[in-house]
């Protein structure tokens, strides 16, 4: 096939080539003439799987996602008869270039035809068992043929060669329904397929217990003729499936195929050697067919020429019954028709042997008649098709041909396998380019997937410098080609394949898009927990490489298979360590779920009992910023306490400096979100005199001096007004504190200091404002000063808002108290 001229009828384009101009302006007069454009190397093609919305995307990944309303499509509709007839026509294999070889009948099955077609009108499904070259696929066209009339939606031929139950039921519904670009889920194809009435032939079987119970049991209403070999597993025993043997031919029956060949009566010799041969080879046709191709280059050798003068004339080759002309050509040896392989091949021309390497290459796989003149290098090397067919070294298999049973063996004894990396690696340089390019559709690229797929798996497994990069490059193009032609069983196998490749040739963005698309395919065909690893192995790599757009399509795909097993919605990711502040966070939140308050600057004087909890977002106080909560691994309990004690350093100095000219004699309340700096040595009390406590003048014992701090400083009174996260010595022995919490003073009507209290800083972050709280009869109170204390432990709402709760830290922290003026 040449991409580059391709047809408007099978590739759907007008025109190409060099009339391709003069046709754009003759339907656009207005459109100018650019010349020939670039083609788009990308296709990306959109399908609906079940209820999800697959675009194949052969650049930058397949993405998915579920459909929207009115994406879905209509219910699919059945094919008439006759586009079934077309479509038979189509999946058949294409006829050989050259001319036609003999017609042969059908000698010795007309008992087993019948009886399979009695089997098939009652409904019944048969297997029919029978070794590679017994003439399998001859009977099952025979009754297929009989069978046209007998179910409502005809006779439907499928290959089993490589294909599962899944990819025979999809096949199944192809062929049936037309529905394109919609392939259904498993239920909706189990519910489409029950309905199927087909005399369904299945030729190559590969499958049998299980899953062949699967396929019959999916088809109820359908009956199957299922040809296999005898190493096929066979199916279960309640399968009520017919079984029908097929053995080789009779002596005289063999003979006869054999002049049918030769197209002429063979001679007493001849006849003497057909049944020794016959003997040999147990009666298979297939046997008797390559024997007559034998004797067909004998008579042309008897006749004065070579069977490949008509392509080529290779010297270094000698002919296999004699250089010149000769009534007395021996006839080949016994061994030589049992396995006549490589005599057959060494009298054909250089394009069919080269057509011969390629397939041993592949592993028996021909390449189609189209792609031949690009591997051989020969633009008549289509015609070597031919020759191999009418030498019986073909056998059809699907919309395809493959080497006949034996053939590969021959070969690679003969050395014809030699050079078989070296071919294979051709065929996927060249099927790399093909399969990727604009002008192939995804049905011609999925009709070729046998061949890719093999050339595939040798560069895989070969261990040349160079093949595992040239099998990425093949899976890369090919895969979604397949993906898009529906044929996702050879989707998958591409895949495998290149992710293998991928890993070996170490290309770690290659694996993560082979990654990619098995979790999508996964995904499509309902295998969540596979679909989950892949995705997931896929969103690491592509990770790895900072491939954002990458790994969000993964993220996308993945949230989807959450939705589609039903997992909650995945939470925050936890970082090393979380676990810790969350387990302290709930021990030291109070009853009731408020998670508990922090200082704004907690001063650290034990770093190691300091303890780390969780804080709700709080909104930013007056000319404050908002500090971030404190997370952070055990390992970091050290660091983190650093820094809040040089946060408190500084938040200490940029109080300072903010009020150390205030002197607002509206503000001489002290309230709970005002504390006194230890430090200010101007206003305050000296950092070597320790504070005495003086005692009311009610007659209240005062709580006496407190201990000095770490500093060796003094610690405030017990009436002082205590700074967030220090504890008071009232509260330590279950007296209530006497400075109120609100910024508001208690019910209690206190003592007035001795002299005036100035007005300490407000802390930064904080939002108490110093008011005056009237009494019942309309006499302001003073704030309770350092020497103060309170008897009532109620504690009244203060005008500005409810109390805020204040977390005691474990350690015994000790801050200034205000001093007088």
């Amino acid at each position: 096939m040449d991409p580059t001229n391709r047809g408007p009828e099978e590739y759907g384009h007008d025109r190409s080539g060099d009339d391709a101009t003069p046709r754009r302006q003759s339907r656009d007069p207005l459109t100018p003439d650019f010349g020939h454009q670039t083609p788009q190397q990308s296709r990306a093609v959109q399908l609906i799987s079940g209820d999800l919305l697959l675009t194949v995307n052969p650049v930058d990944g397949s993405e998915i996602e579920a459909c929207r309303p009115g994406q879905r499509p209509e219910a699919p509709e059945r094919h008439t008869a006759e586009q079934r007839a077309e479509r038979e026509r189509a999946a058949a294999p294409p006829v050989p270039a050259g001319p036609p070889g003999p017609q042969l009948p059908l000698l010795e099955r007309q008992e087993d035809r019948e009886r399979l077609v009695r089997h098939l009108g009652r409904g019944r499904s048969v297997r029919l068992t029978g070794p590679a070259g017994s003439g399998r696929t001859a009977l099952l066209d025979a009754v297929a043929a009989d069978c046209a009339d007998l179910a409502p939606d005809g006779v439907v031929r499928l290959s089993g060669w490589k294909r599962t139950s899944t990819d025979l039921l999809h096949a199944l519904f192809e062929a049936v329904y037309r529905a394109p670009l919609h392939r259904p889920d498993r239920e909706g194809l189990l519910a489409l397929v029950q309905g199927i009435g087909a005399v369904v032939v299945v030729d190559d079987l590969e499958i049998g217990g299980a899953p062949l119970q699967e396929l019959l049991d999916a088809t109820p209403e359908c009956a199957f003729l299922l040809g296999a070999s005898p190493d096929v597993p066979a199916p279960t025993p309640d399968s009520n499936l017919e079984e029908v043997v097929l053995d080789g031919l009779g002596r005289s029956a063999s003979i006869e195929l054999l002049q049918r060949v030769v197209e002429r009566e063979l001679t007493e010799v001849e006849a003497n050697w057909a049944g020794d041969l016959w003997f040999e080879s147990e009666g298979l046709p297939l046997r008797f067919v390559q024997a007559g191709a034998l004797l067909r280059q004998r008579d042309d050798l008897r006749a004065g020429h070579d069977a490949s003068d008509t392509y080529d004339d290779d010297p270094a080759d000698p002919p296999a019954f004699g250089t010149a002309p000769s009534a007395d050509a021996p006839l080949p040896s016994l061994g030589e028709g049992a396995a006549p392989a490589a005599l057959l091949a060494s009298r054909l021309s250089e394009a069919a042997r080269e057509t011969l390497r390629f397939a041993v290459a592949l592993g028996g796989e021909v390449p189609h008649q189209a792609h031949l003149p690009a591997l051989v290098g020969d633009t008549h090397a289509d015609a070597a098709l031919g020759e191999l067919h009418r030498c019986g070294l073909l056998s059809p298999a699907g919309p395809r041909y493959r080497l006949a049973a034996g053939v590969t063996a021959q070969l690679e004894a003969s050395g014809y396998g030699e050079t078989a990396d070296a071919h294979a690696r051709s065929a996927a340089q060249h099927y790399t380019w093909w399969s990727g390019h604009p002008s192939v559709t995804p049905e011609r690229a999925a009709a070729e997937a046998d061949a890719l797929l093999a050339s595939l798996s040798r560069l895989v497994l070969g261990d040349q410098a160079g093949q595992a990069s040239a099998a990425v490059l093949l899976a890369r193009s090919a895969a979604p080609a397949f993906a898009a032609g529906m044929q996702w069983g050879s989707w998958e196998k591409a895949l495998r394949s290149g992710q293998e490749a991928a890993r070996i040739a170490g290309e770690v963005a290659e694996e993560a898009y082979f990654h990619h698309e098995l979790g999508v395919l996964a995904l499509c065909t309902g295998h969540l927990d596979r679909a989950r690893a892949e995705l997931e192995a896929s969103i690491g790599m592509r990770g790895a490489l900072a491939d954002k757009s990458g790994a969000v399509a993964g993220r996308r795909a993945l949230a989807l298979v959450a939705d589609r097993a039903g997992d909650p919605l995945p939470a925050e990711r936890t970082l090393p360590g979380d676990e810790l502040a969350v387990a302290r966070d709930e021990r030291t939140s109070p009853p009731g779920g408020i998670p508990a308050a922090k200082p704004l600057f907690p001063r650290v004087t034990d770093t190691s009992a300091m303890l780390i909890t969780h804080q709700e977002p709080r909104r930013p106080a007056k000319g404050g910023a908002r500090l971030g909560v404190l997370r952070g691994a055990r390992r970091n309990l050290v660091a983190v306490g650093a820094g809040a004690l040089l946060a408190a350093v500084l938040g200490t100095v940029v109080t300072l400096g903010a009020t150390s000219g205030s002197e607002d004699p509206e503000g001489r309340n002290v309230t709970t979100e005002q504390s006194a700096d230890e430090d200010d040595g101007e206003n305050g009390l000296p950092a070597d005199e320790p504070a005495a406590d003086p005692a009311p003048e009610d007659g209240t014992p005062g709580d006496g001096p407190a201990s000095p701090g770490p500093s060796g400083t003094a610690g405030p009174s017990a009436s002082a007004t205590p700074s967030p996260g220090a504890s008071s010595p009232g509260a330590s022995s279950g007296t209530p504190s006497s400075g109120s919490p609100t910024g508001r003073p208690t019910h209690g009507t206190p003592t007035p200091t001795k002299k005036p209290t100035k007005p300490p800083a407000t802390t930064p972050g904080q939002t108490g404002t110093p008011t005056e709280t009237p009494t019942e009869t309309g006499t302001p109170t003073p704030t309770p000063s350092e020497s103060e204390t309170t008897t009532d432990p109620t504690m009244s709402d203060s005008a500005s808002g409810p109390a805020e709760t204040v977390t005691a830290s474990t350690t015994q922290e000790t801050t200034g108290s205000p001093t007088t003026a």
